[in-house]
């Protein structure tokens, strides 16, 4: 999965400016522009200070928050490209209509309540669940790239085999010379043969494309329990949690399941969500 941009969706709020400071990081580490995006349907919202009716304020608005933004980044990275834009369209299909750009989209987990803002309600949510392209949720502050602890987790369902969760884990694994953490949980079932030997077995065998080659160190640990449990537990100190979502017959863009939502929720990390096939 070729990554050509890092997109990072701001709306002034301090949760997306944590985003941006997580895709700036990215982005420097790609070598690939970083390109801020601000979206809001004008006519549909308005700050209670504003005229009624006046879509130019709003707008000044957005490109006070893009300023700002851009400003931020620079400062962060005065090393890579950015690029602005502001898009007058709602925001969940502002985003997925970005999907050509074949970007890594960085959200923030909520942004401003009462806001004409980016993230509200269940806006991370609906992207992330209907994007074509790889979407990461970061949930608060993000430490310096110097920082951060050098662990990705990759969560793997029962039924999983190699495919482009995988691969984005491996790719972030060499870019942050971070090791990575295999985890796979197995329910325990009455009168049935250990599973989590059977599991720990078929995760030792399992062959991830490219991580051989880049020396990339990996930890595999198979686990009794639920899966949203072992991977929040295992993301405990993690500098990113990624996770699958596969497309569901007669649904339109990605479901997430509910392991999915959970992580989503509850994650202390940013966690990035990889649509599968």
């Amino acid at each position: 999965m070729s990554i050509t941009c890092v997109v990072a969706a701001v709306d002034g709020s301090p949760a997306s400016l944590h985003a941006l400071d997580w895709a700036a990081d990215e982005a420097a580490r790609r070598d690939v522009r970083l390109l801020v995006v601000y979206a809001c349907l004008w006519e549909r919202y308005e700050l209670p200070e504003m005229d009624e009716g006046d879509p130019t304020s709003i707008r000044a608005v957005a490109d006070d928050v893009v300023a700002d933004a851009l400003r931020r980044a620079a400062t962060r990275h005065p090393e890579i490209e950015v690029q602005t834009q502001i898009i007058p369209e709602d925001t969940v299909p502002a985003l997925l209509g970005l999907h050509q750009l074949a970007p890594l989209l960085v959200l923030g987990s909520r942004g401003h309540g009462g806001f004409a803002g980016l993230l509200l309600g269940s806006v991370s949510l609906r992207v992330a669940g209907r994007a074509t392209y790889p979407v990461v949720v970061v949930p608060g502050a993000v430490q310096e790239p110097g920082h951060r602890n050098g662990r990705i987790v990759l969560g793997l369902g029962i039924d999983d085999h190699p495919g482009h969760a995988p691969s984005f884990a491996v790719a972030e694994a060499q870019l942050w010379d971070a090791r990575l953490d295999l985890v796979q949980a197995w329910p325990l079932l009455a009168g049935a043969p250990d599973p989590v030997a059977a599991a720990q077995e078929r995760l030792d065998a399992m062959s991830l494309p490219g991580a051989q080659a880049a020396g990339i160190k990996i930890h595999r640990q198979a686990l009794q329990g639920g899966p949203a449990t072992a991977l929040l537990a295992a993301g405990a100190d993690a500098d990113l949690i990624v996770v699958g979502a596969r497309r569901r017959h007669g649904h339109l863009g990605l479901g997430l399941g509910a392991v999915n939502h959970a992580v989503l929720h509850h994650a202390p990390c940013p966690v990035a969500v990889v649509p599968e096939p």
